[in-house]
């Protein structure tokens, strides 16, 4: 019974989203059955086989070693906030931007990042039947995260039409950042978490297809490349790309205090009128239908939409701290579907730093499409974790 209620939240899911595109015309459904039938194969081959794990954890394994690289020189001008145990999200995930946006740029300033992108997307875009740069960002936001993946493409955004530019707001929203895999895989178990992270950037593709659906004719089709007379000399380079990625931790960081600290305002405003009641709870309950979707049965289903509720309102890691403390009070399945679902960035802060990132890479007017299209963001976050965790709950029981 579980096991089809969770096949059927898969098509409930993919049904809200379809009732909440603007252009249910334009959505082509074959590329998006193709990239189903993808997750399932990648989701049985990275739970189900010894080499799919260690195909995954090599690829970790290199974005662990640019952010250590980055916390080499975070070190050297913090040495004491970097000794401690548990670093600071300032530290751990912001100033880690610095470097791996000057480390693309080099790989960009030599070319080498304009070929994976016009050849890694190619070979995404044949399945999805997306443009090369959509596809390729897909496969690039697995570990860099929203911003550092945004910052890295910034070159290619500044020539991009507001719809294009729109759908990639809407699936910056369903990454993470290789910064802050470590913080995960301490609390709670890594082959969901590793296999969220492919999952989360197919399921991106799919809601961007549904909700956002944009044809681009193949001259449009093409990999920006600046031209030389507008290209520095090596060290002029990497220097803007070291200030570019400072205003960046700047920008993010003023949007992530200022949503959290509002976030705590409107809590303590509904505190005054009923006792205990929080917007984290609201979401709860918003939530909790689709909990059951997850194929839980009731006690745990709530606790799960509990979960949904503090990850919207707050961020994962608070969500995570929690399911860690209950670890060993629940089964695999649940186990299963919880990790995946809070494996991504889906909260309100994320759109501030989405919108942070567009300010600080490109200009105010450009990134106005993400303040009016705020839903569509929610939307495609909250659907593409959803859709992961049901994938990933009909192979664990």
């Amino acid at each position: 019974m579980y096991f089809l209620l969770n096949i059927f939240g898969v098509f409930v899911v993919m049904g809200i989203v379809f009732l909440c595109s603007p252009n249910k015309k334009a959505v082509k459904w074959p590329p998006i059955v193709s990239l189903l039938l993808l997750e399932l194969l990648i989701t049985w081959f990275m739970l189900g086989t010894t080499i799919g794990s260690w195909v995954i954890n090599k690829i970790a394994s290199f974005f662990t070693w640019l952010i250590e690289c980055a916390s080499e020189g975070i070190a050297f001008v913090f040495p004491s906030a970097m000794a401690n145990e548990t670093v600071d999200f300032f530290f751990g995930a912001l100033l880690p931007i610095i470097f791996i946006v000057t480390f693309f740029d080099i790989l960009s300033y030599f070319g080498i990042l304009t070929w994976i992108i016009d050849k890694g997307g190619w070979a995404i875009s044949k399945v999805s039947r997306l443009p090369k740069l959509e596809s390729f960002f897909s496969i690039q936001m697995m570990f860099l995260g929203n911003t550092e993946a945004l910052a890295v493409i910034r070159d290619q955004l500044s020539v991009l039409k507001d719809n294009r530019l729109l759908t990639f707001g809407i699936m910056s929203m369903s990454s993470i950042s290789g910064s802050i895999l470590g913080a995960y895989l301490s609390m709670v178990p890594a082959e969901y978490v590793f296999s969220a992270i492919p999952l989360n950037c197919l399921n991106a593709l799919i809601l961007v297809s549904i909700l956002n659906p944009v044809h681009v004719t193949k001259e449009e089709d093409i990999i920006y490349v600046p031209p030389k007379s507008e290209k520095k000399d090596f060290f002029s380079t990497i220097s803007n790309s070291m200030l570019v990625g400072m205003n960046m931790v700047i920008v993010i960081l003023a949007m992530v205090i200022g949503y959290v600290a509002l976030t705590a305002g409107l809590n303590g405003i509904l505190g005054v009128f009923v006792n205990g009641l929080t917007i984290q709870k609201i979401f709860s309950f918003i939530f909790s239908p689709f909990a059951f979707l997850l194929g839980l049965p009731l006690q745990d289903a709530m606790y799960v939409a509990q979960l949904m509720g503090i990850k919207l309102a707050t961020n994962e890691f608070v969500a995570m701290m929690d399911l860690k403390n209950n670890l060993d009070t629940l089964p695999p399945h649940t186990i299963a579907v919880a990790t995946t679902f809070l494996t991504s960035f889906a909260n309100f802060s994320t759109i501030g730093m989405i919108y942070g990132t567009y300010n600080s890479v490109l200009s105010e007017k450009k990134s106005a499409i993400i303040g009016k299209n705020v839903w569509k963001l929610i939307v495609s976050g909250m659907a593409v974790s959803l859709l992961s965790a049901m994938i990933v709950g009909l192979f664990v029981w």
